[in-house]
């Protein structure tokens, strides 16, 4: 049997004529009165310009874009079971969900039933499931060296959310999710991988004044923009040189992590939560710190967990929502480790209503969050939101005339570019109600 060719499958349209034109789109009546003086094929040339035009005028559909959702916690306060109930909230919902897992962990296998490898797997409709191994990525007589799980874990969430790919890249994408929801190998890397992208803004800054300020710089500056732009189209697939000049590449560069760390920052883009268990004091001041390093990190929290079980307190959860105000804070029933576990009736559960409405990705827009910088010129004051820290745990130091404040702690630095009007020396600084208040002078 013969087979057929594309223009036999898909055979083209027929022109439109000036009629459908008109049905399709209503032009202005200056446009029609000049259209009827204009010979007839001059005029249905020109009917095609002008219709032509106003489509591209018109504005687009917005976009969807992936959303990543993470969970963060104490190591066994319920960041596995608090992922999975969130895929499969995402899921039901009707969103295209992908769960990446990055352990050895088979918790997620035997709650979601279904054998998890190194390549997606669908377990049931609208959710896949995908397992991160840094062996999959090196030579096959290569070993995995310290701080390689991190370095590709960020690459493989670069490829499937698409950070700092443009909007019709993202389109592109063959298996394009709605959400991903990461469970990452412990809380310390996830906020280390959500600070990479600022981080890696400053080295950036340092890199670009050696390059065009020394003649060493100068000599090695094409091989370090040749190598940063390999690095960064090995993920995006595209190159950024194009024959660029060297000082049009650095704001390229600097332009893509801009937009890297900016998606931390947006609710409808990014998801945090903290997970803790309620009836163990550890537990719940690991919580508390986190989420203090994920705003160093550069991030906002969305809300947090409780992982309920029959013996908790009530007076306990009480207390811990307290602690953890003005996030919004829910309840995840426990979830039962037996293979005949019915999720239909754990997502209908009274007690998983909340919760499913704090994961809500339409709702998560309107979470009110707590600012973590706050400028007072009047004062001449700048009031940083640390929770999970006290004074002595945080460092302040100067840079560049008194224009910035870089704040160090819980393992992370921050910078704090300061308003002109605020600008000058520490005069001094005093911590209260989770907040650091620094006066300058």
């Amino acid at each position: 049997m013969a087979s057929l060719t594309p223009s036999l499958l898909f055979p083209p349209p027929p022109s439109p004529s000036p009629s459908s034109y008109s049905n399709s789109y209503s032009l202005p009546t200056r446009h029609k009165s000049i259209l009827r003086n204009l010979p007839r094929l001059t005029r249905r040339r020109a009917l095609r310009v002008l219709v032509m035009a106003a489509n591209n005028e018109a504005p687009s559909s917005p976009q969807k874009l992936t959303k990543l959702v993470t969970f963060l916690g104490k190591g066994g306060s319920g960041k596995t079971t608090s992922s999975i109930f969130a895929a499969q909230h995402y899921a039901m919902a009707g969103l295209k969900t992908c769960l990446v897992i990055q352990s050895q962990d088979p918790t997620a296998d035997y709650l979601l039933n279904c054998k998890i490898g190194t390549s997606p797997i669908t377990c049931n409709n609208n959710l896949s499931a995908v397992r991160l191994e840094t062996t999959e990525v090196v030579g096959e007589e290569l070993g995995v060296l310290p701080g390689m799980d991190s370095i590709f874990s960020a690459l493989a969430l670069q490829r499937l959310v698409g950070f700092s790919r443009n909007v019709a890249q993202r389109n592109r994408q063959e298996d394009k999710f709605d959400v991903i929801v990461y469970d990452g190998i412990s809380t310390e890397e996830t906020i280390r991988m959500i600070g990479a992208t600022s981080k890696a803004r400053l080295y950036l800054k340092y890199l670009r004044n050696l390059a065009e300020k020394t003649d060493l710089g100068r000599l090695a500056g094409p091989s370090l923009l040749r190598f940063a732009d390999e690095a960064i189209s090995s993920s995006t697939r595209g190159s950024q040189l194009n024959g660029k000049m060297s000082a049009e590449i650095w704001d390229d560069l600097e332009q893509t992590l801009e937009k890297g760390s900016s998606v931390f920052a947006e609710p409808s883009r990014f998801g945090c939560y903290l997970v803790m268990d309620p009836n163990s004091p550890a537990s719940v001041n690991s919580a508390l710190r986190f989420w203090g390093c994920t705003i160093q990190a550069g991030a906002q929290v969305s809300g947090a967990f409780g992982i309920v079980s029959p013996s908790s307190r009530v007076e306990s959860m009480e207390t811990v929502e307290k602690n953890f105000s003005p996030l919004p804070y829910s309840l995840i029933p426990t979830i039962s480790m037996e293979p005949s576990r019915n999720w239909n009736e754990i997502l209908l559960n009274e007690i998983s209503k909340d919760a499913q409405e704090l994961l809500s990705v339409q709702t998560s827009h309107y979470i009110p969050i707590v600012p973590s910088v706050r400028f007072d010129p009047a004062k001449k004051s700048v009031t940083l939101f640390m929770p999970g820290f006290d004074k002595s745990e945080i460092k302040l130091y100067q840079f560049r005339g008194g224009s910035e404040l870089l704040v160090e702690a819980g393992d992370q630095r921050r910078v704090i570019h300061l308003p002109s009007q605020i600008q000058g020396k520490v005069g001094g600084a005093k911590f209260t109600d989770r907040s650091l208040i620094i006066t300058m002078r």
